[in-house]
């Protein structure tokens, strides 16, 4: 549905996007993640027509930005981080103001708004002033503002920036159901909720796109590293390092807590293919150790984003 390709933004000397290619089917809800200043909001920008690139394109069924920018914006929501909302209004009169500007009739005016009051659960405060609402509720009233002309996409840009975790979940509730019937993009930072709410990760940084995937299949892509967590008792410390050093899949061995009361926890870090869980516990079983503790940790999400984004 949406083809990007070779896409870049300059802000004079600055690359803020740099080549990057990317294709979004029709129903996906895909997560664009990354460091602040990764480049994420530009991207949104530039695929809504609010920016054009420097070069390369973006395509949206048979339109380009560049050349059909009234029909691709027609098939768009957006919800910038910041909803563009008029405070001094009621939330029902910001809607039928909206709807107007979207050009629906007078009855179908009505029936959108009520739909659109339901989906995002506005009901309750239709009558009261905008700048009286909680910074959750002025999020769905944005929503609701991006969904008025029933778009085919719907952007959003850093959607539960600054809400508290009950405002978060249910933001992310109304998306997965938009999701439903609707190509969902959004951009944010924050792990949880792209894990949660999205069927995509597309990890962005310093203007270029470092991994793209399903969540379980980019943890699966790194899981030939993993790490186990043990903890040992009468165990010398400079000998668990040598055992398990000598084992041929181990690539680190670091002391998560040294030795006190006689009981020493390790990250044992392991790599490749075959799991190393059989092997390391014979290495033990050769002993006369005494296992308190023993468990496996494959790289979460968090691991993966940190180690693709952080400077070196």
């Amino acid at each position: 549905m949406i083809h990007v390709e070779k896409l870049t933004k300059y802000y004079d000397e600055l690359c803020a996007v740099d080549h990057i290619d990317l294709t979004i089917e029709k129903g996906e809800i895909v997560g664009l993640l990354g460091p602040n200043g990764a480049g994420k909001s530009t991207t949104l920008r530039m695929l809504t027509g609010y920016y054009l690139p420097t070069s390369g394109t973006i395509r949206v069924k048979n339109f380009t930005v560049q050349d059909n920018l009234r029909e691709v914006k027609s098939m768009m929501g957006y919800l910038p981080e910041s909803a563009p909302l008029y405070h001094g209004m009621l939330v029902y009169d910001y809607l039928d103001y909206i709807a107007g500007i979207r050009g629906l009739s007078k009855d179908h005016k009505r029936k959108r708004i009520r739909r659109l009051s339901d989906l995002c659960g506005l009901g309750h405060i239709m009558h009261r002033s905008i700048a009286t609402l909680s910074k959750g509720l002025k999020q769905r009233v944005g929503l609701a503002h991006a969904m008025m002309s029933d778009p085919e996409i719907l952007v959003l840009d850093e959607p539960t920036s600054g809400l508290d975790p009950n405002q978060i979940v249910e933001i992310r509730d109304i998306i997965r159901e938009i999701g439903r019937q609707k190509t969902v993009i959004l951009s944010t930072h924050i792990l949880p909720e792209a894990e949660a709410t999205c069927d995509r990760v597309v990890i962005i940084n310093k203007g270029k796109i470092v991994a793209d995937g399903a969540t379980e299949a980019l943890k699966q892509a790194s899981a030939q590293e993993t790490t186990l967590f043990i903890s040992l008792k009468n165990a010398p410390e400079a000998d668990v390092r040598s055992a398990f050093s000598a084992l041929p899949f181990v690539a680190a061995v670091s002391v998560v807590t040294p030795a006190a009361g006689g009981l020493v926890e390790l990250a044992v870090t392991c790599s490749g293919n075959t799991d190393p869980r059989e092997p390391v516990y014979q290495a033990i079983k050769q002993t006369d150790w005494l296992l308190m503790e023993f468990r496996q940790e494959a790289k979460s999400l968090e691991t993966i984003f940190r180690e693709l984004t952080r400077e070196n």
